[in-house]
């Protein structure tokens, strides 16, 4: 029996916890709660919150709980930084998921998603060649998930559109999950990728960061 007062009791350092409209995957556009926790053990070249690598505070996961709740809304996102880099982040996605949340969990891929509560919804993030990352991809995660998850890629260019293709062919994943094609903000033209995508019939969603669009060098959105 998992005693709930006691994980409510374990702390998580959080970065900042914030109220928008979500900017990606198949839920963009929805007013979103975003609890965005601190640290990650990568560096990705285009990576946009440097920030979250070390600032933030140790809060309790129950404190979390009801700073989540004053934005009267269903829909959590759990990001970073890399969420998973903290022991405890599995035990507030299950308590999210037992307060009635429709809660997604946005990933780097690069480490073991084993444990998740299987309601999350995963966003994991293969990590191509412009990232600088591409080494860290733990390829065993494909296995784990399911089809409401979603696997993202963001592209810089075309050399990292090509191995995306790649693994796409390679993992057969349009039949593991829906696909994210996104371009790198200011790297890559969205119309582009859009053509590369349609001359090659790809069976994915092509992502734009609509947040970056709505506001502009704005911290918490």
């Amino acid at each position: 029996m998992i005693d709930k007062k006691q994980i409510g009791l374990r702390t998580l350092k959080v970065n900042e916890i914030f109220f928008s409209i979500q900017g990606e995957t198949s839920r963009t556009g929805l007013p979103t709660v975003f609890i965005r926790l601190t640290g990650c053990p990568l560096r990705c070249t285009y990576c946009d919150t440097a920030y979250a690598f070390h600032q933030g505070r140790h809060i309790f996961i129950n404190d979390i709980l009801r700073e989540t709740a004053r934005y009267r809304t269903k829909y959590v996102t759990v990001t970073g930084g890399e969420p998973l880099a903290q022991k405890s982040c599995p035990d507030l996605l299950r308590l999210l998921c037992d307060e009635g949340y429709q809660v997604s969990l946005e990933t780097s891929g690069a480490l073991d998603i084993t444990g998740v509560d299987p309601r999350v919804i995963l966003v994991m993030d293969l990590k191509t060649p412009g990232s600088g990352e591409e080494q860290r991809n733990l390829y065993t995660n494909i296995s784990k998930l399911a089809k409401k998850d979603q696997v993202k890629f963001v592209i810089a260019d075309r050399r990292d559109y090509e191995w995306s293709r790649a693994r796409l062919e390679e993992y057969k994943l349009d039949r593991v999950c829906e696909v994210l094609f996104s371009p790198s903000h200011d790297q890559l033209n969205p119309t582009e990728l859009a053509e590369w995508i349609l001359a090659d019939r790809l069976p994915v969603r092509l992502q734009i960061q609509l947040h970056k669009y709505l506001w502009t060098d704005a911290r918490g959105r």
